[in-house]
């Protein structure tokens, strides 16, 4: 189910504003902004070009779980041969999925400029027009806080480009770019609809940019910016969320099976197919078709990223490489009796028949990120590389970890914090999330250090391969260190899989951050490289 959002609009933003044409798209090029945002229609078009690089294979169609995100404490591609590249932090600044993400950043901030520059032309309902704006601003304080907080300094630009020769643009100093996304993501929250009024995830929502606020702040808090001021205010947001009574988790599966046996599982299985459910998954990168419908606005959730099933008939199971597979400190972190270990885990493989091999316990290595399953998909024919599964941008169990977090960095492990983080861990054991629990509640009376290992461990069980644990580990000055341990466990293990050390053995604080691409560096006069590339 796709809301109208995008099917009214997604043809015409696409051939406007993207490079992904289509043969029956009329050229538009000489469009005037007058007569391009002239009407409703155009505008929300417009918009959905806003929007579209969220899903594009850049971003979170692809290379921010796969290229991007395998690599930490929680993953590595299991391909021996894969010495170089980004998942082992051996590549340099013309590495391709560094240049994509940028330009395709610098893309849909190009596209907000445009809109917000033009958000009064067309004559329209001006609670419409309000939100519309809301979500152009947001959408630009987005892709300015995955530029800063990847890349450091960026250029910050909040006009549209005027001239094609304007490209010699200096970086602007972290801080100065935090501050605009702060900015442009307050202003918007006050612009845009609830999630109840919308009723769907693919927009944003007030307690989207909430949630995302809070995330901001906590980046901001920790390192490099060590900003200890922004706790208190990621508390704030967090708190603004859980008060607004808009959202909460998943409890149960809607029809159980063998492994869909619980409310996190639910989650993914509706994202296979295709259900919004804003109660948690409060914002998705959205993604549409099998390609036999003529839509290409397909991600590969479930098949870079999944149970391995690459038999020739995959009509059923779906196509998957099933090359990211699980480290052992994630393994170990699930406790016994947590159902999240079996399905963000996969317990098994599959033959060329189709038939399930379960691993010995002694097989670690062995087990893929499991938490996108095509079994569930039910759009059909089933395409060999491309679904329309949406990717989780935020969910409520987020925001509750971050509650947790904030609160225990301003007030300690007060019980705020631990409530908080006790209803995630609960669902994880398929308990009353409500409920005290001997089994699945965090130890009482911890301090703050130890409170916060919790929640640093708690986020990589509830949240793996999610496209934050880079991030995470950043923030929490923890990256090289935490690396060069899993190194170090993948030389004890010294089997068939020892080169996953290679990722740790390489990486050294260059990797903090991702270096400026080739492709900015060569026509931007003014760049200066990040220290190290």
């Amino acid at each position: 189910m796709k809301h109208l959002f995008l099917y009214s609009s997604i043809l015409l933003a696409f051939s406007m504003v993207s490079c992904k044409k289509f043969l029956s798209t009329t050229p538009t090029d000489f469009l005037t902004p007058d007569a391009y945002y002239n009407s409703e229609s155009k505008v929300m078009s417009a918009l959905a070009g806003v929007y579209q690089p969220l899903g594009s294979s850049a971003l979170y169609g692809d290379a921010l779980f796969f290229t991007l995100g395998t690599g930490t404490d929680e993953s590595f591609r299991a391909v021996a041969s894969a010495t170089t590249g980004v998942w082992v932090y051996n590549y340099d600044y013309t590495e391709p999925a560094v240049n994509n993400l940028w330009s395709q950043l610098y893309a849909g901030i190009e596209r907000a400029n445009l809109l917000i520059a033009n958000i009064n032309v067309a004559p329209m309902d001006e609670t419409k027009r309000k939100a519309i704006l809301g979500e152009a601003l947001f959408m630009r304080g987005y892709y300015y806080f995955l530029l800063v907080s990847n890349f450091g300094d960026v250029p910050l630009q909040i006009t549209p480009t005027s001239s094609p020769k304007n490209i010699s643009r200096p970086r602007t100093p972290a801080k100065e770019v935090y501050a605009q996304i702060i900015q442009d993501m307050q202003t918007a929250e006050g612009n845009v609809y609830t999630s109840t009024e919308l009723g769907y995830s693919s927009r944003i929502s007030k307690t989207t940019i909430a949630g995302i606020l809070a995330r901001v702040c906590l980046t901001m808090a920790g390192y490099p910016l060590l900003d200890n001021s922004k706790y208190a205010e990621a508390l704030k947001w967090a708190s603004k969320v859980k008060a607004s009574g808009e959202h909460s988790l998943i409890t149960q599966a809607v029809a159980p099976d063998g492994d869909n046996n619980s409310g996190f599982s639910q989650v993914f299985v509706n994202e296979m197919q295709d259900k919004y459910d804003v109660r948690e998954t409060m914002w998705e990168a959205e993604e549409k078709g099998n390609r036999a419908d003529g839509y290409v606005a397909n991600g590969r959730v479930g098949n870079d990223i999944g149970i391995g099933y690459t038999a020739a008939n995959y009509a059923d199971s779906g196509y998957c490489y099933g090359t990211i597979r699980i480290t052992e400190r994630l393994y170990k972190l699930y406790g016994k009796g947590d159902l999240r270990k079996n399905w963000a885990i996969g317990a098994f493989s599959y033959t060329a028949a189709g038939a399930r091999t379960y691993f010995a316990d002694n097989k670690i290595y062995d087990r893929a990120a499991a938490k996108w399953r095509r079994t569930y998909e039910t759009l059909t024919p089933k395409d060999k590389n491309y679904n329309g599964a949406n990717f989780p941008l935020l969910r409520y169990a987020d925001v509750l970890l971050m509650l947790a977090e904030a609160e225990n960095q301003v007030n300690g492990p007060t019980a705020v914090a631990y409530d908080a983080i006790n209803m995630v861990r609960r669902r994880g054991y398929g308990l009353p999330v409500t409920a005290a629990s001997a089994d699945a509640d965090l130890t009482p009376g911890l301090g703050k250090q130890a409170f916060q290992q919790a929640i640093q461990d708690e986020r990589s069980r509830e949240l793996c391969f999610e496209a934050m644990r880079r991030a995470d580990l950043i923030r929490w000055g923890i990256f090289i260190p935490t690396m060069k341990a899993v190194a170090a466990e993948f030389k004890a293990y010294n089997g068939t899989y020892a080169y996953g050390a290679n990722a740790g053995n390489n990486v050294s604080e260059r990797n903090v951050l991702y270096p400026i691409p080739s492709s900015e560096m060569t026509v931007n006069k003014a760049a200066v490289q990040n220290p190290g590339w």
